[in-house]
């Protein structure tokens, strides 16, 4: 491999001739050979975004030649792009203030720059990172990233499924089945009021998530090393979050109080907690999902889900429910790492938090995560549930619970004793009703009928 010769204020280092990074990012490099997690590419795209905003920002307020600024702006369309992601090395464990990779947005960014000046222009602390700290820009990135990952991946992923789950609903109305609680039979519920229950768990969490994106879209860019804005010209907060906004389609706004901004991440951990809100409800929805299909003939069997692949080595004709399983893999995954995100948070020290790398790794794990899996889960599974009509009816007329219709004609206490018995017995709950004396058998027809037991108030 060849290399060339780049300088810092520490001295000199050698640097891969073929990459654009200079001697800061090549320390990094070296020193914090920890693990595989490179920092996540979304957080490379977003600060090629606020690279670009500030340099027209600077521009704007009369800081930065527009010569410097075309080079810049030119550079960081590239990064944007994806194009020059071979050029940011660096693993998330490396400091907790996220200065090297705010350097390496810095190095790779001028020398990509004057490359394509076809001159020596740039430099990258005084003019890539002219009026920015590592300590703005970091928390910035974090936001840029959060709110671009959530409402262009998960969003989206989620209002899939939120259709699937409304047109299934449609699908099964008036199909009446066991309702279950404590993993035990209950009264009637139609499939679609269950269905309904599901679809509404992710509209929920989708307004929570919508609801924490206010906090995400204030960013600290402006308040520079310690909150308070030094080397930043006035006005400089405000109109690098208008280039913001202007560059993602977002609407970003500067946060008003830029030593909050820097040291404390409760706008990541509100946000997260509707991450995991979200992991919770697919947990249980997955959960049901093979439940109810579990089977084919020794378990419960009331609805049909897509077979997508062999299920065993072993056992021949065996089908899973395996993007049930993945789901709930997922949702663990996002569970633990709202650990992460919150004691990360809880780190501040004075005037930053230094746990910042690791918290945008799994907050943004978390988003990708969730948006792959439910498109997956909608895809390959929920789309295709079926109702086993017959096994629903079956389970149905088979409950116990049906005695509860019972109550306001023999009391809670007799239609026990006419549960018990029919239980002891084996026999129908009508059987055991008409031999206990409690009602007639004309009577028992009158007023048992479980399909209306879903729908009281009609």
């Amino acid at each position: 491999m060849e290399y060339r010769i780049e300088k810092d204020t520490m001295g000199e280092m050698q640097v891969p001739a073929d990459r654009y990074w200079a001697a800061q990012t090549q320390r990094s490099f070296q020193n914090f050979r920890i693990g595989e997690e490179v920092m996540p590419r979304e957080i490379t795209k977003a600060f090629g975004v606020l690279k670009k905003a500030a340099a027209l920002a600077n521009w704007k307020l009369g800081k930065l030649p527009e010569e410097k600024k075309d080079a810049i702006c030119a550079a960081c369309d590239e990064v944007i792009s994806g194009s020059l992601n071979g050029h940011f090395p660096l693993v998330v464990w490396q400091t907790g203030s996220g200065t090297q990779s705010n350097m390496n947005a810095n190095e790779v960014i001028a020398n990509r720059g004057n490359e394509i000046a076809g001159k020596k222009l740039l430099h990258p602390n005084d003019d890539i990172n002219k009026s920015q700290s590592s300590n703005d820009t970091f928390p910035t990135a974090m936001h840029i990233a959060a709110v671009v990952a959530i409402e262009d991946k998960l969003f989206p992923a989620m209002d899939t499924l939120i259709a699937t789950l409304k047109r299934l609903e449609e699908e099964n109305e008036g199909i009446v089945k066991s309702g279950r609680t404590h993993l035990q039979d209950a009264v009637p519920i139609a499939f679609s009021q269950e269905i309904s229950g599901w679809r509404n768990m992710v509209e929920k969490t989708k307004a929570q998530l919508a609801l924490s994106l206010d906090g995400l879209k204030e960013l600290a860019l402006g308040g520079t090393a310690v909150g308070t804005g030094l080397n930043a010209p006035k006005g400089f907060a405000e109109e690098v979050a208008a280039q913001v906004s202007e560059l993602t389609g977002k609407k970003f706004v500067t946060a008003e109080n830029k030593y909050h901004a820097l040291t404390a991440k409760d706008e990541l951990v509100f946000a997260h907690g509707a991450l995991k809100a979200l992991a919770c409800n697919l947990m249980k929805i997955a959960n049901d999902v093979r439940w109810l299909a579990s089977g084919p003939r020794d378990g419960l069997g009331e609805i049909f889900i897509p077979e997508n692949e062999p299920g065993s080595s072993i056992m021949p004709g065996k089908v899973n429910p395996t993007q049930c399983e993945s789901m709930t893999m997922v949702a663990v995954q996002v569970m633990a790492n709202d650990v992460a995100v919150g004691v990360g948070a809880s780190q501040g020290n004075f005037e930053l938090n230094v746990f910042m790398p690791v918290i945008i790794y799994n907050f943004l794990q978390s988003v990708r995560l969730l948006a792959d899996g439910i498109v997956s889960f909608e895809k390959n599974c929920v789309t295709g549930i079926k109702a086993n009509k017959e096994k629903m009816h079956h389970n149905l007329y088979n409950s116990l619970m049906l005695v509860t219709a019972l109550n306001p004609y023999i009391g809670y206490e007799n239609a026990a004793k006419t549960a018990k018995k029919a239980y002891k017995e084996n026999i129908s709950l009508k059987e055991a009703c008409v031999a206990l004396g409690f009602l007639t058998a004309e009577k028992f027809d009158e007023v048992f009928r479980p399909e209306e037991m879903a729908y009281p108030q009609k």
